[in-house]
């Protein structure tokens, strides 16, 4: 299946990093969401009930970048693709999440981690 439904440019303030600065002063950080799902129905019935509600997902990414502080993007990143794939019927997420303007000695737009996890958990996903 490569059925995708994809979140692509959302943007948050969060206070996430390693040093006390950044956890001060926050940064603008982006995400790019991709759930794999069985669209298959959806694309027959045009309900809202066989497929994935992406408002869904939207408001669980920015509960979790504009809620706790983490360390590291690995830490945030894998935060969010664990209650993703927990609260929605998905196969699969993979999550792009750049931290914009990072405090480096030098020119650079961002830094970026992405992670790809498969669901654990069959009962959750859409009956095709």
């Amino acid at each position: 299946m490569k059925d995708i439904i994809r979140l692509a440019g959302m943007s948050f303030y969060g206070y996430h990093g390693v040093t006390a600065a950044e956890r001060e002063t926050g940064r603008v950080f982006e995400v790019d969401c991709e759930l794999e799902v069985d669209l298959a129905d959806a694309g027959k019935s045009d309900r809202l009930t066989d497929t994935v509600d992406y408002s869904k997902a939207y408001a669980i990414v920015k509960e979790i970048i504009e809620g706790k502080a983490f360390s590291l993007l690995e830490g945030l990143a894998g935060e969010m693709t664990a209650r993703l794939l927990e609260q929605l019927p998905v196969y699969r997420v993979t999550l792009r999440v750049r931290k914009l303007n990072p405090p480096l000695a030098g020119q650079i737009r961002h830094i970026e981690v992405e992670l790809t996890r498969l669901q654990g958990d069959t009962s959750k996903l859409i009956d095709t």
